[in-house]
């Protein structure tokens, strides 16, 4: 295995994480809770939410910066 295929596997594993952690995510919109304005309601920042915002922009950035460096064909030469 070279440096290509190790780089390839980490990016499969970071995108599927990645669509697991975006699903994982509570929804930002009111919805139809907005119509009797019951949306405000429970509005509090938990821990875990922001733990999982930091996974998934570390994850993000090294998705985007493993698909510049496979696309770029830099690791060819």
């Amino acid at each position: 295995m070279d440096f290509s295929q190790i780089l390839q596997i980490i990016w499969t594993i970071s995108a599927i994480s990645l669509i697991f952690l975006i699903l994982l995510h509570s929804p930002k919109g009111d919805g139809l809770g907005g119509i009797g304005g019951q949306a405000q309601l429970f509005t509090s920042t938990k821990s875990a939410e922001k733990t999982l915002n930091q996974i998934t922009w570390t994850l993000s950035t090294i998705f985007i910066a493993i698909t510049i460096i496979l696309s770029a064909g830099w690791l060819n030469s």
